[in-house]
């Protein structure tokens, strides 16, 4: 099972998104537990993700949460503007999923 965590400012505006995600996930029949939580959740939530992604408007913060994410051995990314922008769930998720594999 994939586990994708997804942080955004608060939580809210990324909660389509994971709902877009979820449903492509299902739709390829790929077992994935996909959430969003608010910047201040994220160091709480990523033991336990196999990857990170954030919103665009947390930029900034990539390489505060990246060096924490190190310790789990897991890659922090931005979510990809366009993927986010239109809640393009494959998108998104396909990013997700290219990133776990890159540090399997």
């Amino acid at each position: 099972m994939n586990r994708i965590l997804l942080a955004c400012s608060s939580g809210m505006s990324t909660s389509l998104l994971v709902t877009k995600m979820q449903a492509f996930a299902k739709s390829i029949d790929e077992d994935a537990e996909i959430w969003a939580v608010g910047q201040e959740q994220a160091k709480k939530e990523m033991e336990n993700a196999d990857v990170v992604l954030i919103g665009p408007q947390m930029s900034f913060l990539k390489g505060e949460l990246a060096a924490e994410a190190q310790q789990y051995g897991i890659k922090v990314e931005v979510i990809d503007m366009m993927a986010y922008g239109m809640a393009d769930g494959e998108k998104a998720y396909k990013q997700a999923i290219s990133l776990i594999g890159a540090t399997s």
